[in-house]
């Protein structure tokens, strides 16, 4: 049976035991912190460590006492530590730390380092072991090869409640949703999946970004084993899972990290700096190295503990910037009278490094939406250290311009062409994620000008632009099969789809692309590497919506040409520049009629003769269909 916790404030002195038991070492300044901090089963009984430096008194209630409360002992080394053992505290307990703040009020709070949470929306810490026998012993060997950045990494992005739900609604547990998740990302060709944050959260429409259970998965779910299961699984059909992760800020939800002590602990006293206006929640004090090792030990143990071989660390801008989301007097400058936080800068760059240091093979990807010079920069290169950065420019101006009527946008040639100017300054990652399909935004076959033919032309278009430019690819789960309305986290998606020949015609051509992003090494090798990159010329004249360019591998890798024409008209007779003479293979033409397309095309094959074309050695003349991508792959004389 679920207990019930008692959530006053004033709870009386009158249900406080007292726990007998050996003391607890402190924990030196590390990142392993959830080794001690917490409860762990010790014998018959747990032990129980908890942080609150400003406390008066320290207890723990849980279902193991009815709920009365055991006092801890301070650890009286200037730590601020509380421990104690509680005999007969079992695995699946429930319990809270009943704490008596500094200004004596008394309030129940949910241990920051529990292993596992009450199902929502109960808020109580449960006892837990963390045990799985792993069988993803191939996949971890082969990790660092498999997702190098010279590797194709091609990621879905999925919100775990509304990807697939039982026929009545109900939520899928962690290890169903694993076996369907590992043959959908398979059949489509994924190399990753990228889950929306798992950790525990109160409020489910926040889809997990407001997190209360840093080092709980979510209840709603199942449990840990559960989710190491899905883990476990994905890896044993070869694809990788990152986690999207929120060490940017908090709820302030009164049984979490909020005023934890009865002051100002994880959070900052002063609102400028530790309110955040535009999520209403609190900003972690990066300048606390206690805060700091919160936060990047729960990097390392989602990583250690759950195998997963990646962060997405969710809104880096919000924590750069003192200033971010805020009007003038409402921040305060740091020290020089500027607006960079550069606390958080050092714990960025302290959580890279500790990652890195460990996990040498796993990824940390910033979702960062300025300029700040060297996201993905080494640390001892004066860069944040983080592995990769979403594309942020790329995705604004390519939906700007593909929502744009056809006949308008050869006048916007520069929102389409001027990713390449900075492709290669930063690691980049495309996204089309969630936040694109959301809050009246529509979908992205809804955002695509036209008719009903124009609106899927256009979107095999986007995606054929998409998976030939340089960087990795991550697409939120709908897009590839052209989901019709906007994503919400209460549906699931609309799976009915599949059997309508346009949207089957998506859901190929993202496979198809898939393949060839994965087989052919000029589209994923030099993703960051300028020398992957190239413009070709087109016949003068042709308005500035046919976009060509070449990508290229390793010293004998086949050259491969894109083509997009970016409007309805077909071109006939299209003269392109080449880098060489021969033959080359049309491997893929979104215009295909098994995608859904009209049929136009080169039959397969281009032929280009030595005759240069602006800086170009060779060209050929072809058609390049409607809304349409083609791929071409030079081929062996």
């Amino acid at each position: 049976m679920t207990a019930t916790p008692t959530h006053r404030g004033d709870l009386p002195n009158a249900a406080v035991g007292s726990i007998s038991g050996p003391g607890a070492p402190r924990p030196s300044h590390h990142f392993r912190q959830y080794d001690v901090m917490g409860a762990h089963l010790d014998g018959s009984g747990t032990r129980f460590t908890v942080w609150a430096p400003n406390a008066l008194s320290v207890c723990v209630a849980g279902s193991f006492n009815g709920w009365h409360g055991e006092s801890l002992e301070r650890i009286d080394d200037g730590s601020g530590l509380w421990h104690g053992r509680v005999e007969g505290a079992r695995a699946g307990d429930y319990y809270k730390y009943r704490i008596q703040g500094a200004h004596g009020g008394w309030m129940d709070k949910a241990d920051p380092y529990a292993m596992r949470c009450e199902h929502p929306p109960g808020t109580a810490s449960q006892i837990w072991e963390l045990s799985h026998g792993w069988g993803d012993r191939e996949w971890m060997a082969q990790r660092g090869q498999r997702q190098s950045h010279r590797a194709p990494m091609s990621i879905y992005e999925v919100h775990l409640g509304s990807w697939q739900r039982e026929e009545d609604g109900r939520m899928l547990n962690y290890r169903d949703i694993a076996v369907r998740l590992a043959s959908h990302c398979r059949a489509m060709g994924f190399t990753h999946v990228e889950l929306m944050p798992v950790a525990e959260h109160p409020f489910y429409g926040s889809w997990g970004y407001q997190t209360t259970g840093y080092f709980a998965p979510t209840a709603r779910y199942g449990t840990p084993q559960d989710l190491m299961v899905m883990v476990d699984t994905l890896h044993q059909h070869g694809i990788g899972v990152l986690l999207d992760w929120v060490g940017s800020h908090f709820p302030a939800d009164w049984h979490a990290l909020a005023q934890f002590d009865g002051t100002a602990l994880y959070e900052h006293q002063d609102p400028r700096l530790g309110y955040h206006p535009q999520w209403n929640s609190l900003i972690f004090n990066y300048g606390r190295y206690e805060v700091r090792d919160f936060l990047i030990s729960n990097a390392l143990f989602w990583l250690e503990k759950y195998h997963f071989d990646g962060l997405r660390v969710d809104a880096v801008a919000s924590m750069l910037y003192l200033d971010f989301a805020r009007e003038p007097g409402q921040w305060i400058p740091n020290q020089f009278g500027g607006n960079q936080n550069l606390e958080a800068v050092r714990f960025l760059q302290d959580l890279n490094s500790a990652v890195y240091a460990q996990f040498p093979d796993v990824h940390v990807i910033a979702e960062e939406s300025t300029a700040w010079a060297g996201v993905s920069r080494p640390v001892h290169h004066g860069g944040l250290g983080f592995g990769m950065k979403w594309n942020m420019g790329w995705m604004n101006d390519t939906l700007r311009y593909i929502a744009r009527p056809h006949f308008y946008r050869r006048w916007h040639g520069d929102d389409i062409r001027f990713s390449s100017v900075y492709a290669f300054n930063e690691n980049f990652v495309l996204p089309l994620s969630h936040d694109e399909v959301v809050y009246g935004k529509g979908s992205l076959l809804g955002r695509q000008p036209g008719d009903e033919w124009q609106r899927f032309a256009g979107l095999r278009c986007l995606y054929g632009l998409m998976w030939t430019h340089p960087g990795k690819k991550l697409l939120f789960m709908g897009g590839e099969f052209g989901q019709l309305q906007e994503w919400h986290h209460e549906r699931t998606l609309d799976w009915h789809l599949w059997a309508r020949p346009l949207h089957a015609g998506v859901a190929r051509w993202v496979a198809d692309l898939n393949a060839a992003y994965r087989s052919l090494p000029a589209l994923h090798v030099n993703d960051f590497d300028a020398e992957g990159f190239g413009w070709l010329p087109v016949d003068t004249g042709e308005p500035q919506t046919v976009l060509a360019f070449v990508r290229r591998g390793a010293p004998g890798d086949a050259p491969v040409v894109a083509l997009c024409n970016m409007t309805a008209e077909p071109r006939v007779a299209l003269r392109v520049g080449l880098p060489c003479a021969g033959a080359w293979r049309e491997l893929l033409n979104s215009d295909a009629t098994g995608y859904g397309g009209s049929g136009m095309g080169n039959l397969g094959r281009v032929d280009a003769t030595d005759t240069p074309l602006a800086d170009c050695p060779a060209s050929a003349t072809l058609t390049l269909p409607p809304l349409a991508t083609l791929v071409l792959v030079a081929q062996a004389n």
